[in-house]
């Protein structure tokens, strides 16, 4: 390998002569030292082309809700397509169900997955790649559709009032640390244990003192999920509507009374090694064991917008997945490749020195966040303009807690919808049943969790 070549007094005099030769960049050194990045890039004719008062197809929900200081937004987004069928079923001006009641049971369930892993690399060196990866975030916020699907089949919903808001629900870092920590350290004794020679099942009794352990720390910060809790939901004109007793599996039956596996992953990923039209998975991304892992259909943008469109006209609205910082005005709710201008402003290219493809494979880019399309425009054509976005940062975020979207930023930031696959093609509606889906490495960008 050649030497390193260090930067010189030469170079930065070089560098210095350079900047202090344009007068742009003087310009720009005053306004964004006093004033942000941001807030100097953007381009105020963006935020006109985004001043949209009504949409052509739109869903209507209840009251924003709001994740507060904590990573579940792929749980409120869930929730969110959940309780707009309430809603509408049951004509209520508003309601929300509980989101610590997911977080709770995401929280058990990825703990067991991630001592099942370690058992399941007992062997593998310490130092590896593999461990490292399984080591550094065990139990984190965030997650999938496919995740949270398997939550609500085995745990069912209830209503936010049947298990409340926790100082923990609603600010997650310390539960987080500390439980991190408890499965980093029974991960030492189960992988100690093994190396001096203790049996399996010795070592899955281990396992089990230990669950019991993290059900008792997730009880003291979270409180008892409900086994059964009365219900009573009155409508718009103070009319009961629905009265009783429920586990909150028979509350999601009959509440929300969707066919959750009819509901499918669609990911738009233009990289190498997954060509468009074929299915998925990560390895070791999931947390019901039973339930499996994750399973996506890869294809071109304009198809996930397409499949959006279908259901939304339909009336329900689309969970979706995107990288949320990207282009984004967020006091304004606006995500916009337009919206701000970094390459004019720095006077070369840093927005656009990459393209999609290029910024996945070189950890520019990846999933952060979940919300809800709740609306889109057309052109003439029919071709999407603008889409509505529920998010769930309070309503005093954005305008009144939805956000807008361009056209031009969900071709290059939305990464996955979930909708009825009976809106894809016969075609890829069969690739997917059918196919058997090629395994993602668990670092792999399209095993990030919202």
């Amino acid at each position: 390998m050649d030497a390193m070549v260090s930067i010189t007094r030469k170079d930065l005099d070089a560098s210095r002569a350079g900047f202090f030769a344009e007068r742009a960049n003087i310009i720009a050194k005053n306004a964004v030292t006093a004033q942000g990045l941001r807030t100097v890039a953007r381009v105020p004719e963006a935020l006109a082309a985004n001043a949209v008062g009504a949409f052509d197809i739109e869903v209507t929900q209840g009251e924003r809700t709001n994740q507060e200081r904590s990573g579940r937004c792929w749980m409120f987004a869930s929730l969110n397509t959940f309780r707009y069928r309430i809603i509408k079923k049951y004509g209520l001006k508003t309601f929300e169900l509980s989101q610590a009641h997911p977080l709770f049971f995401d929280k058990l369930e990825k703990s067991n997955w991630f001592f099942e892993n370690i058992l399941d690399t007992l062997e593998e060196p310490l130092s590896g790649r593999l461990m490292a990866f399984l080591l550094a975030d065990p139990i984190g916020d965030g997650g999938q559709w496919d995740m949270f699907r398997s939550l609500v089949k085995k745990y069912g919903v209830c209503p936010k009032e049947a298990m409340p808001e926790t100082a923990n629900s609603r600010n997650t870092h310390d539960m987080d640390k500390y439980l991190t920590r408890y499965l980093r350290g029974g991960a030492k004794r189960l992988r100690e244990s093994h190396a001096a020679g203790v049996a399996a099942d010795e070592l899955r009794s281990m396992k089990k003192a230990m669950m019991d352990e993290v059900y008792r720390l997730l009880v003291t910060c979270l409180g008892e999920p409900p086994a059964r809790f009365d219900a009573r939901l009155r409508d718009k004109d103070d009319k009961l509507v629905l009265s009783g007793s429920f586990t909150p599996q028979e509350f999601f039956a009959e509440a929300v009374g969707m066919e959750l596996d009819d509901y499918i992953s669609l990911i738009s990923a233009p990289t190498a090694d997954k060509p468009y039209r074929h299915t998925y998975t990560v390895a070791r991304l999931g947390n019901v064991v039973e339930g499996g892992g994750v399973r996506y259909l890869n294809l071109e943008p304009a198809k996930l917008k397409q499949a959006a469109i279908a259901q939304l006209k339909d009336g329900l609205p689309v969970w979706f997945g995107c990288d949320v910082d990207q282009s984004y005005l967020r006091e304004e709710g606006i995500m916009d490749t337009a919206a701000l201008d970094l390459d004019a402003l720095l006077g070369f290219d840093v927005e656009s020195c990459m393209d999609k493809a290029e910024r996945l494979d070189y950890d520019e880019s990846m999933m952060t966040h979940a919300m809800v399309l709740e609306g889109v425009n057309l052109d003439a054509d029919g071709t999407p303009t603008t889409w509505k976005v529920e998010n769930s940062w309070g309503k005093d975020h954005g305008r009144d807690g939805f956000d807008t979207l361009s056209d031009a930023w969900f071709d290059e930031y939305v990464y996955q919808v979930v909708v009825d696959k009976k809106y894809l093609g016969r075609e890829d509606r069969t690739i997917y049943e059918t196919e058997e889906p090629t395994v993602l490495e668990p670092w792999d960008p399209m095993g990030s969790l919202a």
